[in-house]
């Protein structure tokens, strides 16, 4: 189970690491990843019988990141129309 775990976080970031094209794309691979943790975590405090009040705070946290990564998408698409990183420049926006 934990090798699954391990394959499927290192494809997220090889995602993450190799597609530099869409911001959709980046935040999605990153979401993946923050998922994989959770089930690890999750699994890890299962494991040696601890509470799970740590892992509500990991989840938490990482709803957050993703909301703040979804208004930088909206604004990144309200500026320019589009979310490539090739287009998108502080001076040109």
């Amino acid at each position: 189970m934990m090798m699954y775990m391990f394959i499927s976080f290192l494809c997220g970031i090889w995602v993450f690491s190799s597609n530099r094209k869409h911001l959709l794309v980046t935040l999605l691979s990153l979401e993946f990843v923050v998922l994989i943790l959770f089930f690890v975590l999750c699994n890890y405090f299962n494991m040696f019988n601890y509470e799970l009040f740590f892992a509500l705070v990991f989840l938490t946290f990482s709803v957050c990141e993703g909301a703040l990564g979804l208004s930088i998408l909206v604004l990144m698409i309200r500026s320019c129309g589009n979310d490539y990183f090739q287009s998108y420049s502080m001076l040109q926006c």
